[in-house]
């Protein structure tokens, strides 16, 4: 009978257990046959609804990566990386930055090679991180096995494309497509704006010219315009193809994240921008606008193309900044994107030439040549020289170094914009700009926008988060102080004037933190408070939400800093256990614990039943619950009332 009863407890207990235990992805291994001596390893993941798995490219500090490794040996070879779909991309404003996942189903595939005729057992593991609207897992491996058979069928086409026909492959494809068109229009405005340059525009009347005198009937001359617009837009496109063709697409991608590519191509803007704003102009060597003239002037298609290289190589001064821009801009989307830029931009370029040529009587609807194309090149030169501090910033987060904090580089741009501002309204005058009597209406009100926008950053030196531009400066935390200039606290009050051995104050708001849970526990029972055990992850989304949008609230602040002690235990804290620490798994038997993260994971999934992040727990000395334990509340109200609840009852 005690056996019987001791068996049902046991089984009570194990399925408490599986009912809190969130397991919410599947992995499945499959082999695909590219040749006798080439396969594809394949780990297919399927998750469940709502749930998303982050990809193996996660931008430094943001949420965990999805990472593959395999045991190699001498009887086959890795060749590239694991490759994986495109996925869906969006800002994550918890991280600051934006990030890569995939939902439903998603598969990652390995190229490999056989050195022999062995037929090997590959075997491999991932560690990934999933979440959802309301909790993250912490890292978790799982161990891969590719069994590779001589009956394993050949898949034509296996490295590219396994499956064209799955839900996750359309999604793909579909927002590949979106983001293509998005680059498509910006490149296509930027070449219409590249228009009213004095480089480019003046030129127009000039080709309309030489197609009037060149072509005999009206027919010939829309003919000779329509290849003349051809003509342009090949010559951009090719540009394109030849900066993909030369790099590589996933090359120019890696290219733009780079620390070196970042500080060079902020070298090259504020160059571009010195030359736009009037100091000197960038020009091509002069013999080849020469020997470009003379063939041009050889008449028929091959003249025509020659005529639309002269306006390329002419106008290189003022669109050489803009195309630079575009490219690297496309370029780190990778794929085709620079191609597509080079369309867009080529396209607005060549339809008015186009156009203007065919049917001449138009010109007399253009605006005149004058003052006012010196005046967009400058606006130019300022926006490039704003556009410049983003890649240096780019550095100076990657290396840490926090030269380029968040109130330096919010005051450069009020600089930069104020400076602006006070141009277009006629107070500043630049080397080329012409005598300026008044200013028009239309300059009036452009310069009242960057007035405008230039108050708005402003309040951004104290704090203020300027939703407008979030992805451009670098993020809150990146300051010289986290609580905005002026300010070393946040409101709430705290009681804590000394901070205890093992303890830190948690920015912004100046909690006592712990993040060990036995020192945490001892300082709780030497002060007389109870403790919250706040299980998290430095790449927890939902957890920053609640930091940043819930725990601010002054009620709960105040309880947080003055009638509770906060242990906070990172889950997926990468450190490893100081040396003699290291224990046996008891979860993962013939496993050892080898990271803090992981003895807090197991920690929670043991005594808690629970393996979800956030997850928040108040204790008493006894370490026994005062209340049952929360998940995500983004409900502040909701949170406060559990919060208010579990510590009335440690003081009752």
């Amino acid at each position: 009978m005690k056996k019987l009863l001791a068996s049902l407890l046991i089984l009570v207990a194990f399925t408490t257990v599986k009912a809190q235990i969130v397991d919410p992805i599947k992995w499945s291994t499959s082999v695909e046959k590219v040749s006798k001596t080439e396969y594809i390893l394949v780990a297919k993941a399927i998750l469940e609804t709502d749930w998303h798995l982050y990809s193996q490219d996660v931008p430094e500090d943001g949420p965990i990566p999805t990472t593959f490794s395999f045991e190699t040996n001498e009887s086959f070879e890795l060749k590239g990386n694991t490759i994986e779909k495109k996925g869906h991309t969006e800002f994550e404003p918890a991280f600051d930055m934006e990030v890569k996942y995939f939902k439903d189903k998603v598969e990652f595939k390995q190229h490999i090679k056989l050195l022999n005729n062995e037929l090997p057992i590959v075997k491999g593991e991932v560690e990934f991180g999933v979440c959802n609207d309301m909790e993250c897992l912490p890292p978790t491996t799982v161990d891969l096995i590719f069994k590779i058979k001589n009956n394993t069928a050949a898949t034509d086409n296996a490295v590219a494309d396994a499956d064209n026909n799955d839900s996750t492959n359309t999604d793909t494809k579909n927002e590949e497509k979106k983001g293509l068109l998005s680059i498509f229009i910006i490149a296509f405005l930027s070449g219409f704006v590249a228009l009213l340059t004095p480089c480019v525009f003046p030129m127009i009347p000039m080709t309309v010219s030489f197609f009037t005198k060149q072509s005999k009937t009206k027919a010939a001359g829309i003919r000779n315009a329509i290849i003349y617009g051809l003509a342009i837009i090949a010559i951009y496109v090719l540009l394109g193809t030849a900066i993909t063709a030369i790099f590589g697409a996933s090359a120019l991608n890696a290219l733009a994240t780079n620390v070196w590519f970042n500080l060079i191509f902020f070298a090259l803007l504020i160059v571009f921008a010195i030359s736009f704003l009037g100091a000197f102009e960038i020009t091509l060597p002069s013999s080849w606008g020469t020997k470009i003239d003379k063939q041009a002037d050889r008449g028929g298609i091959i003249g025509i193309f020659f005529m639309a290289l002269a306006l390329a190589i002419v106008s290189f001064s003022c669109t050489g900044p803009i195309v630079g821009t575009l490219l690297v801009e496309a370029a780190s989307k990778g794929g085709i994107a620079p191609i597509i830029g080079m369309l867009g931009f080529s396209t607005a370029i060549a339809l008015p030439f186009a156009l203007f040529a065919a049917f001449p009587g138009w010109l007399n609807s253009l605006p005149k040549s004058g003052g006012w194309l010196n005046t967009v090149k400058v606006v130019l030169g300022f926006l490039e020289l704003a556009l410049a501090f983003k890649f240096l910033s780019n550095a100076d987060l990657v290396l840490d170094l926090h030269l380029l904090e968040r109130e330096v580089f919010i005051a450069i741009w009020i600089a930069i914009f104020g400076a602006l501002a006070v141009y277009l309204f006629g107070k500043i005058q630049l080397p080329h700009d012409s005598p300026l009597t008044h200013i028009s209406v239309g300059r009036l009100l452009l310069g009242l926008i960057t007035l405008s926008f230039t108050v708005y950053m402003i309040p951004g030196l104290w704090g203020a988060p300027l939703n407008l531009i979030s992805a451009f400066p670098p993020p809150q935390h990146y300051s010289e102080s986290p609580y905005g200039v002026g300010f070393s606290k946040l409101g709430g009050g705290s009681s804590h004037t000394d901070i205890p051995e093992g303890a830190h104050l948690m920015a912004p708001h100046d909690i006592l933190t712990f993040n060990d849970y036995e020192t945490g526990l001892a300082y709780a029972k030497k002060v007389n408070k109870p403790v919250m055990i706040d299980f998290t992850g430095k790449a927890c989304v939902n957890c920053r939400k609640m930091e940043q949008n819930v725990w601010p609230k002054e009620k709960i602040l105040n309880i947080l800093k003055n009638n509770l002690i906060l242990i906070s235990l990172y889950v997926d804290d990468k450190r490893p256990l100081p040396a003699g620490e290291e224990v046996d798994s008891k979860l993962k038997p013939g496993k050892k614990l080898k990271y803090i993260g992981e003895k807090w994971s197991e920690f929670q999934t043991i005594k808690y039943k629970a393996n979800t992040q956030p997850f928040y727990v108040l204790i008493d000395h006894n370490e026994e619950n005062l209340i049952a334990p929360v998940a995500y509340t983004p409900n502040a109200d909701e949170y406060y009332a559990w919060l208010k609840k579990g510590v009335d009852g440690f003081e009752k």
